[in-house]
């Protein structure tokens, strides 16, 4: 499944891509802000980067039994450290799709558009 998040700003497509992610599971609109789960990430340029905050969001679904509904990335140079901002996943009342996995390096691709907003995406396993 593709996801894909576009942006004014790198960190609004990597927030954005993130919300696409979990609206592969369940619809975000339906995620409550109870709790926030903070992450830092790293890589050696913009595509790892966004592999790596996106195996984190995945990682805390998985680990935390949490559905997100908002994200907060802020980049400097090769660090993000970013917030995931959700709840604790209720199957009756969010009724998820699928599970995703993974996000893999497939159509994996950051980059700058000609009218300066920014694009962010990947594949992820499901």
């Amino acid at each position: 499944m593709g996801v894909r998040g576009y942006g004014r700003t790198r960190e609004e497509a990597f927030e954005q891509a993130a919300l696409a992610l979990v609206a592969v599971v369940v619809p975000p609109a339906d995620v409550e802000a109870r709790d926030r789960v903070h992450v830092a990430c790293t890589g050696d340029d913009d595509e790892l980067l966004l592999l790596d905050w996106l195996g984190a969001v995945v990682y805390h679904m998985a680990s935390r039994g949490m559905v997100f509904g908002r994200f907060e990335v802020h980049i400097d140079g090769a660090r993000l450290a970013g917030e995931l901002v959700g709840e604790r996943l209720d199957v009756a009342r969010h009724q998820p799709g699928v599970e995703v996995k993974a996000a893999t390096a497939t159509a994996l691709r950051v980059a700058r558009l000609e009218d300066g907003s920014w694009l962010a995406q990947c594949v992820v396993d499901v």
